[in-house]
């Protein structure tokens, strides 16, 4: 059995991931805080911009973590198709929740449907970019614990969806993001603990691309994203705002000749 080190750069980057998965919490409970008190279009952008932002923290914050993933006696190397894809099932799948939330009618049935969707999605996204590790062995799990990171994934997007609904206040929006980062932290490494690998030495050269040429440029790409949609959020007047301003400015038109 080849050793597993899940932090092998330190607490770099379990630390980095959860911050990129408490950004992407924080900017979607926003968005959808914003698409709620929006109508038509502006509402399907917000939603949009939410689904966005909760998969790329999510994507990000699993991939960041396995730049500090290593095995003893093999190099691990990662299929590109699969890794893109396991960022579009993420995109997709939190997509779904997001506009069951935003549409839904009955709150109670949208957030049930909403969380379990998201959460399948997010564990799929997971072992989907499990499945694109390349290494010369054979990679195992542990059921009992596999089924608990799903369980993990599932109460945190419900947990999440429940707070885009019923939480509006920017403190509130930043310590639900909080928790919302170390659940989806607690999802992933649940998830890893669950893997064993049987190494099988070999000086056959791994298919696929090293985690610092494709990984990490990503990754840097979508932090970058998350970074610029934060400060274009909180830079754009909230709906209240909106509201105050086009009253401040009635009394001034009706005052024109």
């Amino acid at each position: 059995m080849g050793h597993l080190d899940h932090a092998a750069l330190g607490w770099l980057t379990p630390a980095l991931s959860y911050v990129m998965a408490c950004i992407g919490a924080a900017l979607g409970l926003r968005c959808t805080v914003r698409a709620l008190a929006a109508t038509g279009r502006s509402r399907r952008n917000w939603l949009l911009t939410a689904a966005s932002a909760v998969g790329t923290g999510i994507w990000t914050m699993h991939f960041v973590a396995m730049l500090g993933f290593s095995v003893t006696g093999t190099d691990i190397r990662y299929d590109v198709p699969l890794t893109l894809l396991s960022l579009l099932v993420a995109m997709v799948v939190v997509c779904a929740g997001v506009f069951a939330v935003g549409y839904g009618r009955d709150r109670g049935r949208a957030l049930f449907v909403g969380g379990l969707t998201t959460g399948l999605g997010v564990a799929s996204m997971h072992y989907l970019g499990m499945a694109a590790v390349r290494l010369h062995g054979d990679v195992s799990y542990d059921p009992a614990l596999v089924m608990l990171s799903v369980l993990i994934a599932v109460v945190a997007a419900t947990a999440a969806l429940w707070a885009a609904l019923n939480i509006k206040s920017p403190v509130a929006v930043t310590l639900a993001s909080l928790i919302m980062g170390a659940a989806v932290s607690s999802m992933h490494y649940t998830g890893m603990l669950a893997v064993s690998v049987r190494v099988t030495p070999s000086g056959e050269a791994l298919p696929g691309a090293a985690a610092m040429q494709f990984i990490f440029p990503l990754a840097v790409g979508l932090g970058s994203y998350l970074f610029l949609t934060s400060a274009f959020v909180a830079l754009s007047p909230t709906a209240g705002e909106r509201e105050a301003s086009a009253s401040a400015q009635r009394p001034v038109e009706s005052l024109a000749p």
